[in-house]
């Protein structure tokens, strides 16, 4: 979280249990003074809010894919996020898709989903070119990574469609691949914690034989990224469904080509700057990866040249200042 400043404070209270059920309504309640408006970064609101709210929801992956949430998990998120949808003022979102899915599966009028595009932080690159080849050099070194590799960067969950993208890898081992080199030699380097239900994706390395191809590196913190992007010879996101996909702004930023799918959100956020695959077909996943890995210098730099104007698109100041026009409307209503 950042550090307070002089328009920004933080308040801390509790107690904790059903603290968005009962602590935060009663908070905003009874201390004086009242917010105009009450805005959270997630799609949970308070019970009984005295003020307009502002909610957020990124996706909703709950509703088309319930299969790959806990039992608990899907009803807390079902029952609680409908709460919140109803007594919203206001919704924020992240790409058109989800606004689109919003009003389907919850009936709310256009006007009520706004869509506010995230951005990136600080640039990440490093123009120097020597600077680039000894960070990735060290990089690789550290997480065991030797030769060509693609990369995927992301939680491990089911909708990240890793086994098919481990199946299309496994495709390419045997195919013959540009200069002489064999899809045997490359390697899958997928960057990333473990998030849920996702012990299928370790048996399908191993069910394949693919254990000295396929490299977890874990949890991956931000300094070494660039040099992980800039290192691999494609960035590959094959979701079933995604509410935006900053990694593929991530990747573009950093020249490196991205293959993605051509569902939900990502065709927004890779525009003309990406390969495009079908999310359910492992062969047109491997089509997909084999072309950019055949890119010759001018094509793939063509790519990299669309995927740098590409994320001109997205700010993060366009976010705040398209957020900010939001909640000042909604204040507005309670005066």
């Amino acid at each position: 979280m950042p550090e307070e400043t002089k328009g920004w404070r933080y308040r801390v209270f509790g107690p904790k249990k059903f603290w968005t059920q009962f602590a935060l309504p009663l908070n905003l309640y009874l201390k004086r003074p009242r917010p105009d408006v009450f805005f959270t970064p997630t799609h949970y609101a308070p019970r009984f809010c005295p003020a307009p709210s502002v909610i957020s929801i990124m996706d909703l992956s709950f509703f088309k894919f319930p299969e790959m949430f806990k039992k608990k998990d899907l009803v807390q998120l079902k029952s609680w996020t409908a709460y919140s949808v109803k007594n919203a003022t206001k919704i924020l979102t992240i790409s058109q898709a989800s606004k689109n899915d919003i009003i389907r599966y919850y009936k709310v009028p256009e006007e009520k989903v706004v869509v506010t595009y995230p951005g990136l932080g600080q640039k990440l690159a490093t123009t120097e070119t020597w600077k680039i080849m000894e960070n990735t050099k060290k990089i690789k070194k550290k997480y065991g990574i030797e030769g060509d590799y693609i990369l995927y960067v992301g939680t491990l969950q089911p909708r990240k469609n890793l086994s098919r993208l481990i199946e299309a890898f496994g495709k390419l081992k045997t195919q013959n691949l540009p200069a002489g080199r064999q899809g045997s030699k490359l390697k899958l380097v997928i960057a990333g914690k473990k998030g849920w239900l996702y012990e299928d994706i370790f048996q399908k390395v191993k069910d394949l034989d693919l254990e000295k191809y396929v490299i977890f590196t874990g949890f991956v913190p931000d300094k070494d990224l660039p040099a992980l992007y800039q290192g691999a010879k494609c960035f590959v996101l094959v979701s079933l469904y995604e509410g935006f996909g900053i990694p593929v702004l991530e990747a573009m930023s950093l020249g490196c080509p991205v293959v993605i799918s051509n569902v939900s959100s990502l065709p927004e956020v890779g525009g003309k700057a990406a390969i495009y695959v079908d999310p359910y077909s492992v062969k047109d996943i491997a089509r997909g990866i084999k072309e950019a890995l055949e890119l010759n210098d001018a094509d793939r730099q063509n790519l990299v040249k669309k995927g740098l104007e590409q994320v001109k698109k997205f700010s993060w100041e366009k976010c705040a200042k398209e957020t900010l026009r939001v909640l000042e409307e909604a204040a507005r209503r309670n005066v």
